[in-house]
Parts: C-alpha cells; structure tokens; sequence
C-alpha cells in the first residue's frame, strides 16, 4: 500500500485542528440539508404546486441518494484519493445547490435534490477517514471524532431553526443558497489544509458493484421508509426483498473479485464486526423512540408542534454537548468500556421512558430522553471510531462508507419496524374501546392509528368521547411496550459485545492506531 501524504506523527498541529474545523462545517450542511426542507415546504408547494408523488420525491430523493452512493463514495475515495473525492463532491453539491435555488418546476427540483444526495455521499466518508488522516494521536482522535459527530448532531438541529429565519425574508431557494458559499470556501481551503490519502494498489473500481451496491441498498431503503409512512403491507416486502437478493450477488462478487468494493475480510475483524451491530442498534432504537416520542408529546399529552419542539429543546441539547464532550469519557474509560456502558445508560434511559410512556408523564419522557442522550452519544461516536480505526488504513474510506450505510439502514429500519410494532400494539388495545355512535368507516380509521382517531373526533364533535382516552391510553402503551424491547435489546447487546470484545485481539490502547 502507498501513501499520497507525509505521515502526520505525534500531537496536532494548528493546521490539523483548522482541517477539522473545515471538515466539520461541510458535514454540519451535509446534515442540514436533510432537514432543511422541512419549514420550506409550504411555499415550495405554493410556488411549484407539485403532485402527491412530486412532493413526496422532493422529501426523500436525497436521503436515498445518500444512502445508495455512500459505499462508492466511500470506496472511490479509497482509489482516488478522499481529499479529491470531497472536493469534486463540494464543487457539485455547490453547484447542484444553485440548480435546486432556481429550480422552477417540481421535476427540476426532484433532480436536484437528487444530485444533491449524491453529491452529499461524497460528505461523510471522505471527511470522517479523512479525520483518521489528520489525527494519529488517540486522545486527539476521540476528541476529533466527538466534533466531526457535533457537527452532524448541530446540522439536525439547527437546521430548521435557518430555514425559518432565511424564510421570513427570503425566497425559498435560500435555503439551498446558503450552501455555496461554505463549499466555496472548502474547495478554497482544502488544497492547504488537508492531506491526500489514497492506495495506489487499490485497482479500478468495479462499475458492475457499483450498480448491485444501489439496487441493494435503494429498494430496502425504500421500503422501509414505505412501510414507516403507510403501516405495515406485504407489498412493502417486495422491494426489501428485492435488495437483499441483489445484495447476495453483490457479495457473492466481491469474494472473487482481485480489488473488491467492499473488503469482506473487514467482518472478520471481531472488533470492526461488533461495533458496527452496536452502531446500527443503537441507531435503530434511538430514531424509532424519538418518532414515538415526537408524536406521543404531539397527540398523546397535546402540545402544539411549537410547544413539543421547545419542550424537546434541553434533550437536543443534552445529545449536542455530549456529542462535543464524549471524547473526554472515551479517553478516561477507554473504547470497550465506554461502549458496553454506554449501552447499559442507554437502556436504562429506554427502561425510564417506559415507565413514563406508560403513565403519561410529559417530563418523564423528556427527562429519559436525556438519559437516553448521555448513553446513546458516547456509544455511536465511540462505535464510529472502533469501525474506522480498526481497518486497515487503506480501506478507511470504505469503513466510514459501511458505518454510514448502517446508520441510514438502522434509522430506516427503527422507524418502520418499531412504528409497526407500535402500531399493532394500538389496535390490540383498541379492540375493547365502545365505538359506538360511529360509523363503520370512521370505526376502521379510530382503530387505525391514534392520529386518525383524533380528526374523527374533531370531524364528529366526539372530542369528550370516552374512546379518545382509550385511543391515547393504547399508544402509550405501545409505546411503553416498545421502550421495554428496546431496553432488553440493549443489556442483551451489552452482554454480547463484552464477549466478542472480550476474544479480541486488539490491545485497547491501539485501537484506531493503525
């Protein structure tokens, strides 16, 4: 394996800690922009008056571009060089972001957006193994990690807090605008600031991989994003099964090819294997719980979204400081320790906002989310360290790639699975519920879903209507319920990556050392 940069030895320099702050702004946009959108819809729709499908498309092309071009990205970086890979994805994320200000139709902006997801997978793995470049150092690693993942978290947050201000002023292209000149000054800044780093022996990449690598992971994505909007159908399983065949070929592949997209001897390394189930469970359960949480605040204790947005304000707050702070318990506990006692705060959060599901309780559940974010947030960052720095240095690109991916797999998957879960556990206890007054119709949308219930009360004037409380009562408890899985899940988990972790090899102190 060669190297295309001098290697950085020892502690930091102002250079390295100037790189990560330009590093960390790109990723903090990357984030933004997929929830940006989210307060500009209203005018988007007044503006381009785009169908059902249209409007659909513009909410999630770019996640499902990211999500289907984070392994080429990843891996491309790998062949050509991450800083390179970076710059083209700044340079047209940039551009893609001024297609998407001016677009004029829903199409254009459909395209866009899209061009813009691919442009954004061009983000997370090039930035994150490029922080493996700059920082050898383990202490300062941990700490560089716990901001590159801040930038992630504020990106989430902030995000639609800026597409609001840029809306009370502005056109709805603003919020896209405020995107070129950060990238600007990335591809400004880069060139000086941040090391190449590519492996010469790496080979061409595999266009044929390329392809079975989208068409595995776009239909699953897909449909489960599906299956959390619309509830639980068979013919949501098609596409997921789709994927998981071309997925097998895609595997299949790689075994025989000389330089393989994706290096399946990574999954033999017990370290790399275990923290990547850690990372996609704890994804799993924190997006699916926080869907639960959102809706239980919304429909269940009956805040405005204002209100349940400023209510959620000090837990949000809690996942953005220890995002910046984990560092501090990663170097003190070490990698191993700070994951296996990460997941015991974190279930131990899930197990409190079961109990507070279960009782109604609007600062029980507030209160458990942030116990949630204490446990949660060292976990991820942590688990995203250990699945970078125990590859190979070479395949660093291709290891942010997979950890990535498995994000976006975990987040898709809580939410459908966990929001079905929920689902069937309303039902069950709707089956009692006295309907009567209602007709059948409305009867089949009561028993539904607890959001559906309530526009059948409002429709019918039954606001006071015994059943209500039922209807509120049944999500709770599915809710509940679903937190108790969620919190078995996670001491069993604890429990299996202490043994895996446990046969490992790796001595504690060099892991992400390579």
């Amino acid at each position: 394996m060669s190297v295309t940069v001098e290697a950085v030895s020892g502690k930091a320099t102002r250079r390295e800690w100037i790189g990560l702050l330009i590093l960390s702004i790109a990723c903090l946009i990357y984030s933004m922009d997929l929830s940006v959108l989210f307060l500009a819809m209203p005018a988007i729709v007044a503006d381009l008056d785009p169908s059902a499908t249209q409007l659909l498309w513009i909410n999630d092309i770019y996640g499902f571009m990211v999500a289907g071009f984070l392994v080429t990205m990843g891996t491309l970086g790998d062949r050509i060089g991450r800083r390179k890979v970076l710059l083209i994805g700044a340079f047209f994320f940039g551009a893609a972001s001024v297609f998407a200000a001016f677009a004029n139709t829903a199409s254009m902006l459909i395209v866009a957006r899209a061009l813009l997801g691919i442009a954004g997978a061009t983000i997370a793995p090039s930035t994150l193994s490029l922080v493996v470049n700059l920082f050898r150092d383990e202490s300062e690693r941990n700490r560089a990690i716990s901001i590159w993942g801040t930038a992630f978290a504020l990106g989430g947050l902030i995000g639609p807090l800026i597409g609001g201000l840029l809306l009370q002023y502005f056109h709805w292209g603003s919020v896209f605008l405020i995107n070129v000149p950060i990238m600007a000054g990335l591809l400004a800044s880069a060139p000086f600031l941040l090391p190449e780093y590519k492996d010469e022996n790496a080979g061409r990449l595999d266009l044929l991989s390329v392809a079975l690598s989208l068409l595995t992971v776009l239909p699953i994505v897909y449909g489960f994003k599906k299956m959390a909007a619309e509830g639980f159908e068979l013919m949501q399983l098609v596409p997921i099964l789709f994927g998981l065949a071309v997925g097998t070929v895609f595997v299949r592949r790689q075994k025989v090819l000389e330089h393989p997209m994706i290096d399946l001897a990574l999954f033999r390394i017990p370290a790399f294997t275990a923290s990547l189930m850690v990372n996609l469970a704890g994804v799993f359960f924190i997006f699916g719980l926080f869907l639960f949480q959102n809706l239980f605040l919304q429909l269940v204790i009956g805040l405005t979204p204002l209100k349940a947005a400023l209510w959620s304000i000090p837990s949000s707050l809690v996942f953005t400081v220890m995002s910046f702070q984990a560092w501090r318990v990663t170097n003190r506990l070490g990698p191993v320790r700070t994951v296996l006692l990460g997941l015991v705060v974190n279930a131990l959060g899930t197990g409190l906002m079961a109990i507070a599901a279960w009782n109604e309780s609007l600062i029980g559940v507030l209160g458990a989310s942030m116990v949630m974010g204490l446990g949660f947030v060292p976990v991820i960052l942590t688990t995203t360290g250990l699945i970078v720095g125990t590859a190979p240095p070479e395949r660093a690109g291709s290891a942010s790639a997979i950890s990535e991916t498995s994000a976006e797999f975990g987040g898709a998957l809580g939410v459908a699975v966990l929001g079905s879960l929920g689902t069937l556990f309303y039902r069950f206890g709707m089956q009692d519920a006295d309907l009567t007054g209602l007709s059948a119709t409305d009867q089949t949308s009561v028993t539904s879903a607890l959001g559906t219930a309530l526009e059948v009360a409002r429709n019918t004037g039954n606001e006071a209507a015994p059943w209500i409380e039922v209807a509120k009562a049944s999500y709770a408890s599915g809710f509940a319920l679903c937190c108790a899985l969620a919190t078995v899940t996670l001491l069993l988990l604890a429990a299996v990556a202490a043994r895996v972790y446990e046969r490992t090899d790796l001595d504690e102190s060099r892991i992400g050392g390579h």
